[in-house]
């Protein structure tokens, strides 16, 4: 590991606004963050972009970015306490165990932005939108939660829709090419890092704003998901 990681990872043990792998956390947010304002994840936030520009754009909301990769937690925990974001912070650790830190219905939404799209069909649950992720969040979303998906992947903008439309999600946007509108929200002005890279090579920017069922259908449905996959020649 490079001694600038090092430096950093050091650092990252004093800032009060990171948690690393911490215990006891389900139920316990509004105390952390000293208040009741509703509670917004990013998913997979590498430096926390999403994180930071939402919590700039509501202060009165709080927001919580989550990643393993705490050399890009500092880069956006950094900002976040440069700018006294009180209401912003990052909590390390992967994704799969997230229903670990979070009570039912503790969260009011979700953004994930940008995450690694896994091509492969072999690849296929570890997309954060797949379904095996989905019950994950719904164990601690509350109702009618938004989960909110950008990315430059037209794969995981289509898949994403095609599990939607299986799983009787409600869709409440859905934008092919979110900067062919002149008139977008100011949360999705918000660049991050890796859309900056455009590594799909799209040179589109897709986006949808969903909520879950009160009950996601199980195995014999992720079967069908999978079959259909396969019928579209997924590898």
């Amino acid at each position: 590991m490079g001694q600038k990681k090092l430096i950093r990872f050091e650092e990252l043990k004093t800032f009060p606004n990171v948690l690393q792998f911490p215990e006891g956390m389900p139920g316990q947010w509004h105390r952390f963050f000293k208040n009741q304002h509703p509670i917004t994840l990013e998913l997979a936030c590498g430096k926390g972009e999403y994180a930071v520009g939402l919590g700039q754009l509501y202060p009165d909301q709080n927001f919580i970015g989550i990643d393993l990769k705490g050399n890009r937690i500092w880069v956006g925990a950094k900002k976040a306490l440069q700018q006294d974001l009180s209401n912003v912070a990052f909590l390390r650790t992967q994704i799969d165990q997230i229903t670990g830190y979070f009570a039912p219905g503790e969260v009011d939404g979700i953004w994930i932005t940008f995450p690694d799209p896994q091509l492969r069909m072999s690849k296929a649950k570890k997309r954060l939108t797949h379904p095996k992720f989905l019950r994950l969040y719904q164990q601690f979303l509350k109702p009618g939660g938004r989960i909110n998906l950008k990315t430059d992947s037209p794969d995981l903008y289509n898949f994403t829709k095609l599990v939607i439309l299986l799983y009787g999600c409600k869709l409440y946007t859905d934008l092919a090419d979110v900067f062919s509108n002149n008139d977008i929200s100011p949360e999705l002005r918000i660049k991050t890092h890796y859309e900056g890279l455009d590594i799909a090579g799209s040179n589109r920017i897709h986006y949808l704003s969903f909520s879950l069922p009160p009950q996601l259908a199980g195995k014999e449905k992720d079967d069908e998901l999978k079959q259909l996959l396969k019928d579209e020649g997924v590898d």
